[in-house]
């Protein structure tokens, strides 16, 4: 009985585990003084940076942003 308690326990922190994980993501913004792009990890919080593409774009991958920043119409000047 306690047997079966343990493997129930186990496998529900082993479905569990992968939610509690973090994920990455990237943002392409760009400095408001400056006008340069760079990719960042966190959300920018300041009004210094502009998140290019608007704010809902978000990248899964850092390879996915440098992709994006490269097509950026505002970013290829850089």
């Amino acid at each position: 009985m306690k047997l079966n308690i343990v493997l129930a326990g186990a496998f529900v922190v082993g479905l569990a585990l992968p939610a509690f994980a973090q994920t990455t993501e990237y943002w392409v913004v760009q400095d408001v003084k400056t006008k340069h792009c760079q990719i960042v990890d966190k959300r920018p919080t300041t009004q210094e940076w502009t998140v290019v593409g608007g704010n809902g774009v978000v990248y899964h991958t850092r390879t996915e942003a440098e992709s994006a920043m490269k097509t950026t119409k505002v970013c290829t000047s850089d």
